[in-house]
């Protein structure tokens, strides 16, 4: 007993109601495990209606089947069809598809789905844009270029942050908070 160091034991493993020994699993709502071949039917059947012209109606059905199950590259398929449903979209046309599908059963929770993909949309753009700029110098040092030549990550961020400006105008920055909150990634 006299070689115990007192100040080392952790008395919260001691406690059954602390917080050391809850289940942080119970935290995370079950999704169910998607394939990749899978998001890839569901990526053909969105783009089967891109190109049909029914861009509100790809969009709708993008976001009311997000892969939360899915694998990394599963959910990157997702994430591309989304944006290229965004960028097919005309600015004009943003807040009346919006207003549609926010006043449709369910309207928020997409709204909610697409606040995450244009997050992750955006985390993506800017992490390819600042490695495309960054160069190692013999020196130990990076050089940081300037804005040329990264066009298509710019013009991918401006659409998506029109697309942020009119979904905050129409679902409030509720959604903000939701997306932030929610466990499940897109």
């Amino acid at each position: 007993m006299a070689n115990v160091n007192w100040r080392t034991i952790n008395i919260d493993a001691l406690d059954p109601d602390s917080p050391a020994n809850f289940d942080l699993s119970s935290l995370a709502p079950s999704v169910a495990p998607v394939s990749t071949a899978d998001v890839q039917s569901l990526a053909g059947q969105i783009r089967q209606l891109l190109r049909g012209g029914d861009s509100a109606g790809a969009l709708q059905g993008a976001l009311e089947n997000p892969p939360y199950g899915a694998d990394a590259q599963g959910k990157d398929v997702h994430l591309a069809t989304v944006i290229e449903i965004l960028q097919s979209i005309r600015q004009a046309d943003m807040s009346p598809i919006l207003s549609q599908i926010y006043s449709s059963p369910g309207g928020t929770e997409a709204l909610d789905v697409l606040m995450k993909y244009i997050y992750k949309g955006m985390a993506q753009t800017n992490a390819a844009t600042s490695a495309r700029n960054i160069t190692p110098q013999a020196t130990g040092f990076s050089q940081v270029h300037a804005r040329g030549g990264g066009e298509g990550g710019s013009q991918a961020m401006s659409v998506l942050l029109s697309w942020h400006e009119k979904l905050v105008e129409i679902a409030g920055p509720g959604s903000i908070v939701r997306v932030m909150s929610d466990r499940r990634t897109v």
